[in-house]
């Protein structure tokens, strides 16, 4: 399986595409560079795949890559519990995609970064 090595060394390519998937689930777009972008592209699609799967073994298998994090922005007030990225996943994103076979992401270019000229790419779920 031939992937970007993104100038880092394996453990740290891994964290930071776990980190970039944990975040696109929890705001549902982030900025980053081209190229970062085309590779959690793949990471996320398939933590949404385990998640429309919705069994306990699919559940343990993204739990075991999506970072446990608080999503704050989806904090209920009557029960007064925050969700985690994992419960937005199998709760929330796997019913919006319930009748869509793949191509949960879009990736958008925009201008280049200022400083280093890094083409850049905004990545949201459709």
């Amino acid at each position: 399986m031939s992937n970007r090595k993104l100038g880092r060394k394996s453990a740290q390519r891994k964290a930071m595409l776990r980190d970039l998937t944990t975040d696109l689930i929890i705001n549902e777009t982030i900025v980053t560079t081209e190229a970062r972008a085309k590779e959690v592209r793949s990471t996320v699609e398939k933590m949404i795949t385990l998640g429309k799967r919705g069994d306990l073994h699919a559940r343990r298998q993204a739990a075991a890559y999506v970072r446990n994090e608080i999503a704050i922005k989806d904090f209920n007030e009557e029960t007064e519990t925050f969700p985690t990225a994992l419960q937005k996943l199998f709760n929330d994103l796997a019913t919006r995609y319930e009748g869509r076979n793949g191509g949960y992401t879009r990736i958008l270019k925009v201008e280049p970064r200022r400083g280093d000229a890094a083409p850049m790419a905004i990545i949201e779920l459709v």
